[in-house]
């Protein structure tokens, strides 16, 4: 079998999210004898092949709305879309979804619904038609958490034809290297709350920010992106001295900052925040998290008062309660550390990701 995965953007260009659970899911897809091609546009055109993944760039042609068009995507997808037994679509990406109409697919298709659209709201209405006529052509929809499922205006219309398959990771805790684990020991405080992932809008992370202010726990954030530059400003004009900021990390350093930290943070208080597979990580790692309700998959991973703490979103002061009542309770963070890796073994490893979607292509290609 062959499965064409269709997205935007793809590693290396851009790491987020949707982009960890192409590669997860290509990955370990393999290990059931199911061939994975990445169909993407991209600044440049290399294509290559990454762990037995074929991964295919269009060049982009021009940007509307963060949507990336690309006509040679276009004039191409036809003859790309021949040689594969199903078509993954991950959503959304508008342009892919107005190809997918034009070319008039019918080959089984499925879409795993990431997000809604939430940061171009204004031009939702003219956008809607076009999505519901993609999401209807479609065999199947994916949603990530039964949380967003139930959170989702715009899946309702669908709710037969939904599924939910959270998004499971490889195991990589035996990769912190005791050199890295020692080089980092050197670096950063011994107990520290981490924070993993991009600087976006939604993260949260000015927040996060405001709660270092009143609390002497140190926090660690790794990762960089189009806020990293305002986020540091402003620990500088508060004056902070434990905040501590990594930049981009590799996949040891990230493994080796997870076996050091205390707990695992993710602040977000706006819904693009869909799933938060920061906090996946957390779990694998045995990890107390700390996340927010905003009625995504984060509180589908982190069980309040079971692998971690929930707080409201946009909350400042429960955000540093929270922060302060796990720092200070030894007890509290090796009971929901111990929770959270069993969690993960349980719902988000790998091989359940992968043999989930096996199981629908299958059921797919035999409902034809």
């Amino acid at each position: 079998m062959k499965v064409l995965h269709i997205y935007k953007t793809y590693m290396p260009d851009s790491i987020g999210g949707v982009e960890t659970a192409i590669q997860e899911l290509t990955q370990g897809l393999h290990l059931y004898g199911i061939n994975s091609e990445v169909l993407t546009v991209s600044t440049t055109t290399k294509n290559n092949i990454n762990d037995n993944v074929k991964i295919t760039r269009f060049k982009t042609s021009f940007n509307v709305a963060s949507c990336p068009f690309s006509i040679e995507f276009m004039t191409r997808f036809q003859q790309c879309v021949t040689s594969a037994d199903i078509i993954h679509y991950h959503f959304p990406w508008p342009f892919a979804e107005m190809v997918h109409l034009l070319n008039r697919v019918k080959k089984p298709s499925l879409v795993t619904y990431h997000s809604d659209i939430v940061r171009q709201r204004l031009l939702k209405p003219f956008y809607r038609p076009l999505m519901n006529a993609f999401l209807a052509s479609t065999n199947c929809i994916v949603t990530t958490s039964k949380n967003y499922l139930d959170s989702s205006e715009d899946l309702k219309p669908f709710r037969d034809k939904c599924i939910v398959i959270p998004i499971g990771i490889s195991d990589d805790t035996q990769q912190a290297e005791n050199l890295k684990t020692n080089e980092w020991q050197h670096k950063i405080p011994d107990d520290f709350i981490l924070y993993i992932g991009v600087t976006r809008y939604y993260k949260g992370l000015h927040l996060l920010i405001e709660a270092a202010e009143y609390t002497d726990v140190n926090i660690v954030i790794a990762g960089s992106g189009p806020l990293d530059q305002e986020l540091r400003e402003l620990v500088t004009q508060r004056k902070l001295n434990n905040v501590y900021f990594l930049g981009k990390i590799s996949a040891t350093d990230k493994a080796a900052l997870l076996s050091l930290a205390s707990a695992v943070i993710l602040p977000s208080h706006l819904r693009s925040e869909a799933f938060g597979i920061t906090l996946v990580e957390g779990l694998m790692h045995g990890k107390p998290l700390i996340s927010t309700e905003i009625g995504t998959g984060t509180s589908y991973i982190n069980q309040d008062k079971v692998t971690g703490l929930v707080v409201p979103g946009n909350n400042v002061k429960q955000l540093l309660k929270a922060i302060n009542r796990l720092h200070y309770n030894k007890k509290l963070l090796h009971e929901y550390g111990t929770a959270a890796r069993k969690r993960y073994i349980q719902n988000f490893t790998q091989e359940k990701y992968s043999e989930r979607y096996a199981n629908v292509y299958h059921r797919i290609l035999a409902e034809r």
